[in-house]
């Protein structure tokens, strides 16, 4: 582990700004992945314990199959979709039977036929309110078999509705459900047929959407009024999923996309302001900010340690340390051994959260310093692919099985208790109205204190 620890004067100015630019929500919406302030930590009267007949205000059915999470104005939740219509099962081969050889490349996914939908549900009720089918039609690219064609999420600045829907195209409709624009981004191949899942961002009416594949990667900003391209660059990028964040800092606003390289770049030009070699294996958590700090890294594998940084704003150029250095003009810290998996951090009162993929390993940092508090292993967690979120000094995660963990937050770890639904689960909590919308694969659910 690497990790830079400055002087104690110097650490009580981090903190401080830590402390005074991380408290909750600042707003009464949900429109994007990670609710209004990309932190996760929320306010209001919500519940600590649920299950299926416990503070459960209402479930809805889901069609298709979907890794997308919910967003939410006003009194409407919109979720996205991708409903098989026609799909290809391969056929069984007897017992003993052999491979044919050569393998024959599998095309059948041209043939069959999804309807790609975004459906709007009152929060109050869960009842449908609209639902549109943006494109009906053959996939252009494969996917694996425990992935979907609708990985990303929604995004709305209040007055649009904007869903890319991977290799599909990019679909803006206004609020009561019309379609006001499309746009083709192009169909890429991805690593390992799986799929896309980096959600739209949309900032002063640009709607970023980063195309990472294995063939022509690029980050492009289209007028968010009418879907025309403004810009565009090229990356030295594979197949990525975290999804881009703007980060209003206290030296100005950026455009920050993750990789094995992560770049700021100018909102409204696309112009190269910072860069930092990663490493690590996949670019799959998203940043975490504060006004004047920015938390992320990569995940990592078996064989490679997972990365995670915190950078300062103001930086410029590339601000990777030196071999053998954890620190640049950029870097504050740097931890090269981070127990980061898929989910996103969480920084809550001057504390990183860290949550493995597999395993249920919990780590807490010093967000000042990076210094490892605790990692501990919370037992009986299944895979973990969303995002942890703080409430009343108790850290929150559920895995793929519905099982929600409650953790004490702080620097002694305890395992509070656990709640449970049914269901499979990827997609982020998104919160509302002292409600949680808590997405599964078929269902949303709508919890809230009931008694």
């Amino acid at each position: 582990m690497k990790y830079l620890i400055r002087n104690p004067f110097f650490n009580s100015i981090v903190l401080f700004a830590i402390l005074f630019f991380s408290f909750g929500c600042t707003t009464d919406n949900w429109p994007q992945y990670r609710g209004p302030d990309n932190n996760m930590i929320v306010e209001g009267d919500l519940p600590t314990e649920w299950g299926m007949d416990k503070n459960v205000a209402w479930v809805a059915d889901v069609d298709g199959d979907s890794w997308s999470s919910p967003v939410i104005w006003g009194n409407k939740i919109f979720i996205a979709a991708a409903v098989p219509e026609k799909v290809h099962t391969p056929p069984e081969r007897e017992e003993g039977e052999p491979r044919p050889d050569p393998p024959q490349e599998d095309t059948h996914y041209q043939e069959e036929v999804y309807r790609w939908e975004l459906s709007c549900l009152d929060l109050a009720t869960g009842e449908e309110i609209w639902k549109q089918v943006a494109h009906k039609g053959n996939p252009r690219i494969k996917k694996h078999r425990l992935h979907n064609y609708a990985g990303e999420s929604p995004v709305t600045d209040g007055k649009r509705l904007y869903m890319y829907f991977g290799m599909r195209g990019v679909y803006c409709y206004n609020l009561e459900g019309e379609l006001i624009w499309e746009k083709d981004l192009g169909a890429f191949e991805t690593l390992r047929n799986w799929g896309t899942g980096s959600s739209p961002v949309v900032y002063n009416n640009f709607l970023f959407v980063q195309v990472d594949n294995e063939e022509q990667s690029f980050l492009v900003a289209l007028d968010a009024k009418t879907g025309e391209e403004v810009w565009r660059v090229d990356r030295e990028e594979g197949t990525n999923y975290s999804t881009p964040l703007i980060w209003k800092n206290s030296a100005r606003t950026e455009l920050v996309v993750g990789g094995k390289k992560a770049r700021a770049y100018d909102p409204a030009s696309g112009d190269l302001i910072w860069e930092l070699a990663m490493a690590g294996h996949y670019n799959i958590p998203s940043a975490v900010p504060t006004r004047d700090f920015l938390y992320f890294g990569n995940s990592g594998r078996r064989d490679t340690p997972s990365t995670f940084f915190c950078v300062k704003a103001g930086a410029e150029g590339d601000i990777t340390p030196a071999e053998g250095e954890a620190t640049s003009s950029g870097v504050v810290w740097s931890n090269l051994d981070a127990p980061l998996g898929n989910p996103s951090p969480l920084l809550h009162k001057g504390l990183l959260y860290l949550l493995s993929s597999r395993g249920g390993d919990l780590a807490c940092l010093d967000a000042a310093t990076g210094e490892l508090i605790y990692q501990e292993k919370v037992p009986k967690v299944g895979v973990t692919w969303a995002t942890p979120w703080a409430h009343e000094n108790k850290i929150f995660f559920y895995d793929d099985k519905g099982v929600t963990q409650v953790v004490k937050a702080g620097r002694e770890f305890e395992v509070l208790h656990q709640n449970s639904l049914e269901g499979q689960f990827w997609a982020s909590v998104a919160v509302k109205d002292n409600c949680y919308l808590i997405k599964a694969v078929d269902k949303l659910y709508c919890l809230k204190n009931l008694e």
